[in-house]
């Protein structure tokens, strides 16, 4: 069985291939002797490679067959016990089916189909003949911590509270320091985090109710139900977390925030920690964003062409300021990062205040936020201004101090880029006239507001469809006499609730002539709102339906995420009419 580097090393027969540049093979080369993984994983980790791609090169360089995700979801039960979990956790290895053709053959999914120590482990434990397929570590890690990850934290749980059971009773709680130090409580973190990151979570919500801890992740949006542990747990597993992440283990009254980095998989995480006291306890939710997913190219946000073209007029302004808005959760940091890195440049300065720093981008001078020592967004913004920059990125504008420096920036020749929490591009013009700027400045000022939502994607392999009725076209504002296929979740093993992933929709409105008049008149969002559309701008609602139309989501969701109460009204009446004249 020839094994890498028999002739080629593997990242010159991929650049031979053409599926990786000569520079990419460079950085993943020295990104993977900071990870201390695979040259393949490394290069799937950076984006470089997709797990498809990389699975089909394997199996035609290396003539080793591979196998799927959806395979290996479909197991087969008796394969795993044959060759047995403690081999299986020991190798990290999914035996998954038997041969057809040889009753004494198994086949196996290993991240290494070519190590023969392996190979010959499992043929001596399970006296059958294995035959490897090749499946990339990562999808690996996914399938046995969904066989085995809830069995293996039950198993330190149980450890943990046998260990401690005679300090869990009625008596007030010890100090948590005696606690944190332990292996399983370690091992219970640890865990957790590793898992929720192979889920795609993008939070963990660590919960005590009145009887037990609830520990749930929200996954494209929608929160799930992960364990319930002994309410015994909380002290242990709190003090653990604050300790990780720079907080005081001694304070449970106040709020507390804090972050740490994570590793998994060779990827490296930004995780923001915050605590709050409740009635049964500390409340930890933990969220979870990987480093290099939000310094991404502009092509991966998603943007249709006309909307792209909108973007790329906006960016193009030498100076005012550029808004992203949208509720917590909508990617809007994944934006702004975007959009700061289309406009790095040897020759610009740029300079960031943010809180907290979520990402780092070579070449731009970023600010964290510190608010003890008096470093705020208004009092950073001063000094960033005697920095001789050319564009400056603020976190957030959160108040009416912020908001008139960023207005007095841009109007000074700078490009100035920060993030809102309004639910549309018109209401964050009236957003900033409350906070005390007035309309003419706003006019003179803003270059351009993007508005954004996150629907979940309808999964591919399971979407069931039907024909629209005629409500469903009002809704999509699509023609009543033109046939319409519009789709529903179903679920399956590949996405479990019928969705898988995640998609942004936007709202872009650049700042007309038409829309300056307005600010200068009277200004309402709905005449905002009405100029922009009459220029060709698509609102949320628009581009949820054009999702729809397009079979990547569902009515129920694109309602779900960009809900329009006068459409959803139109359309109810629209069809009450019809029923009454029928």
């Amino acid at each position: 069985m020839a094994l890498f580097g028999a002739k080629k090393r593997l990242g010159e027969q991929l650049v031979d291939a053409r599926l990786i540049t000569p520079d990419q093979l460079e950085m993943a080369l020295e990104e993977q002797r900071t990870r201390k993984t695979k040259l393949g994983e490394t290069l799937m980790a950076m984006g470089f490679m997709t797990a498809d791609s990389f699975r089909t090169f394997f199996s035609n360089t290396m003539g080793i067959p591979s196998v799927t995700p959806q395979e290996m979801k479909a197991y087969d039960q008796r394969a795993l016990e044959v060759v047995g979990d403690d081999l299986i956790r020991r190798h990290q290895v999914l035996p998954y089916a038997f041969d057809e053709d040889n009753i004494n053959a198994i086949h196996v999914a290993m991240a290494e189909p070519n190590n023969l120590g392996i190979i010959d482990d499992i043929e001596m434990t399970s006296g059958m003949e294995v035959v490897p397929h090749y499946a990339p570590q990562t999808e690996l890690a996914v399938i046995l911590d969904k066989i085995y990850g809830k069995k293996n934290n039950q198993e330190v749980v149980d450890a943990f509270i046998e260990e401690h059971r005679s300090e869990f009773g009625d008596e007030e709680e010890k100090e948590e320091e005696d606690t944190v130090g332990e292996a399983p409580i370690v091992k219970i973190v640890r865990n957790m985090i590793q898992q929720s990151v192979r889920e795609g979570a993008s939070d963990i919500h660590i919960e005590p109710l009145e009887k037990s801890l609830r520990i749930r992740s929200r996954v494209d949006g929608m929160l799930q139900q992960d364990a319930e542990y002994a309410l015994t747990m909380l002290a242990a597993m709190t003090a653990r977390i604050k300790i990780i992440s720079g907080l005081d283990i001694s304070e449970k009254r106040k709020p507390q925030d804090g972050r740490l980095t994570y590793v998994v998989d060779g990827v490296e995480f930004d995780v923001r920690v915050s605590i709050l006291p409740t009635v049964y306890g500390e409340k930890t939710v933990m969220r979870l964003t990987k480093k290099q997913g939000l310094t991404q190219e502009k092509k991966f946000l998603g943007l249709y062409p006309d909307d792209e073209a909108r973007l790329d007029g906006i960016m193009n302004n030498p100076h005012g300021i550029i808004l992203v808005t949208g509720p917590t959760g909508s990617g809007k940091s994944t934006t702004c990062y975007t959009v700061l890195n289309e406009l790095n440049k040897p020759d610009v300065n740029i300079i960031t205040v943010e809180d907290p720093v979520e990402a780092n981008i070579a070449g731009i001078n970023q600010v964290q936020v510190n608010v003890k020592a008096g470093l705020t967004f208004a009092t950073a913004l001063r000094s960033i201004l005697r920095q001789d920059p050319d564009i400056i990125m603020i976190g957030e504008i959160r108040d009416g101090e912020t908001a008139q420096i960023a207005v007095q920036a841009s109007i000074t020749g700078h490009l100035v880029i920060s993030t809102l929490h309004t639910n549309s591009t018109a209401a964050s013009v009236t957003r900033l006239i409350d906070m005390g700027v007035e309309p003419y400045m706003i006019g003179d000022a803003v270059v351009g507001i993007i508005a954004q939502r996150l629907v979940r994607r309808l999964c591919p392999k399971c979407k069931a469809g039907h024909e629209a009725t005629r409500q469903e076209k009002i809704l999509l504002a699509y023609p009543q006499d033109q046939p319409l296929t519009v789709y529903e979740p179903v679920g399956c093993e590949a996405c479990g609730n019928g969705y898988k992933g995640r998609k942004a929709i936007y709202e872009i409105m650049p700042i007309s002539a038409s829309i300056r008049r307005i600010l200068h008149e009277t200004v309402t969002a709905e005449l905002i709102e009405n100029a922009a559309v009459s220029e060709g701008m698509n609102t949320l609602r628009m581009a949820g339906a054009r999702n729809v139309v397009e079979g990547v989501t569902s009515i129920a969701e694109m309602v779900r995420v960009a809900y329009d109460m006068d459409a959803q009204t139109e359309a109810n009446t629209s069809v009450l009419e019809e029923e009454a004249s029928v």
